[in-house]
């Protein structure tokens, strides 16, 4: 039985071959109606498009790149597994580069992978801004857990994570609270500091900063330290693996979780349910945020760049409430 090929859709739909060619691999560049015939016309005659002819015609390789800025750490898990869903779902092949928190890293990881890819996620990405938008200038990219001015980006509600968080400690008691910061160069450790500080300011709380610290269980012991000397009750941690190091190092020291300091974190990976006492944290749609970060980039890639409009999404948090919070020791504050 002979094979169906584009021409016989082009000339059952009663359109040009460059039409069903688009309709397939930049549907963007086709009226929907116009689309939909072609599909139905495909349908009928039993074609099935190439996506490696597709490709050629369309110039696309179908291959998109998403930059993590450390693959080691667990919190990039879900947001690679619902980035990579949906590249698959759409017909894509998903390549995932580790940044290794380096900016000279990332930088020489795009600019290798340029021919060889549509376009990007960028997951926390550790450039400058300038940088980032001389890269936005030449290439198709989408920010992840990060925003600026003119780029698509996802990110999670950290306004509205971190009244969360400052709510559940003023109803415990807490009258101060110590936030262990993370990397400089961390956009949304800046997020989570400047909404902490001015959450505080609205709840009447008093906020310390501490830091910064590479994001790891094992720098977690000078984080300890450090808010120890601040007396405060209650440490917010930048991320679930600087808590769980601070807990560590406060078990050390005979310091009691939640009985004389709570500590929270961020990112509710999943090692926070397990580890003791459990870690509260702020979580989120984290697959959810991927799957939205790669749809964003195959809109962009599927539209002519001059009519793209930067769209900024900020996905809901959430507070996961367990063992390591509890109610302010008497006397407001931590003497050790």
């Amino acid at each position: 039985m002979k094979q169906s090929t584009i021409y016989d859709v082009a000339e059952r739909a009663g359109v040009a071959t460059s039409t069903v060619s688009r309709a397939f691999g930049v549907p963007g560049r086709v009226s929907e109606r116009t689309r939909q015939r072609i599909l139905a016309a495909a349908k009928e005659i039993g074609y099935v498009p190439n996506p490696h002819a597709s490709a050629l015609q369309s110039g696309r390789k179908r291959t998109i790149a998403m930059v993590v800025a450390d693959i080691t750490n667990p919190h990039f898990f879900e947001l690679i597994r619902g980035a990579e869903q949906r590249a698959k779902a759409a017909g894509h092949t998903m390549v995932l580069v580790n940044a290794e928190e380096s900016p000279r890293i990332e930088i020489e990881q795009v600019r290798g992978l340029v021919r060889q890819v549509d376009g990007f996620v960028l997951a926390s990405s550790r450039l400058s801004d300038q940088d980032l938008l001389g890269l936005a200038a030449d290439h198709e990219i989408v920010l992840l857990s990060r925003e600026l001015p003119g780029l698509t980006s996802v990110t999670l509600d950290m306004g509205s994570g971190c009244r969360q968080i400052l709510e559940h400690l003023v109803s415990l008691g807490h009258t101060e609270l110590t936030y262990c910061a993370g990397p400089t160069n961390s956009w949304m450790g800046a997020a989570r500091w400047s909404a902490l500080r001015a959450g505080a300011e609205e709840q009447g709380i008093r906020v310390h900063r501490v830091g910064p610290y590479t994001p790891t269980v094992a720098s977690g012991g000078a984080a300890a330290d450090a808010a120890l000397r601040a007396g405060t009750t209650a440490l917010v941690a930048h991320n679930d693996l600087l808590a769980i190091g601070v807990m560590r190092r406060l078990a050390a020291r005979g310091v009691r979780v939640p009985d004389d300091v709570s500590v929270l974190g961020f990112d509710d990976m999943f090692a926070a349910d397990v580890v003791t006492p459990a870690l509260t944290t702020l979580g989120g749609p984290f697959a959810g945020a991927g799957r939205l970060a790669v749809e964003l980039l195959l809109g962009k890639l599927s539209a002519d760049r001059g009519a793209d409009n930067p769209e900024q999404t900020r996905l809901p948090t959430e507070l996961m409430l367990r063992q390591s919070s509890g109610v302010a020791p008497v006397g407001g504050r931590l003497n050790r």
